[in-house]
């Protein structure tokens, strides 16, 4: 079975397809470093659905999903703005954790998922 790896450096791919799957690094804001939770997560989940349109799925495909925060006293916050895209019957098995530190101290959200095609 193939594997394709997108957007891929010597570190780590942001995406890979295995067969019928596909497995996303985890995602930080990139575009809105040191924003609000709900800010970060809109990006973080508007960078999840670029990356799925290029696989060739989408967010009604999502099978798993991990966040991590930071603080977990943002869980309310992060989880408005998750309900919101998640919509439709279609929500993943997820776990949410807090670790104190993620990539970047400007970053408090970070989301990993896996999709089916």
């Amino acid at each position: 079975m193939s594997i394709t790896r997108l957007h891929t450096n010597d570190r780590m791919s942001q995406a890979v397809v295995h067969g019928d799957t596909v497995y996303l690094a985890g995602q930080v804001a990139a575009s809105a470093p040191g924003a609000s939770v709900a800010d970060q997560t809109k990006a973080i989940l508007a960078q999840i659905d670029g990356l799925l349109a290029e696989t060739g799925s989408d967010k009604s495909k999502v099978l798993s999903a991990t966040i991590w925060l930071t603080s977990m006293d943002d869980f309310a916050e992060m989880n408005a703005v998750w309900d919101a895209w998640s919509t439709g019957g279609n929500a993943p098995c997820r776990a949410c954790v807090e670790s104190p530190r993620l990539a970047a101290p400007q970053f408090t959200v970070e989301i990993g998922i896996i999709a089916a095609r």
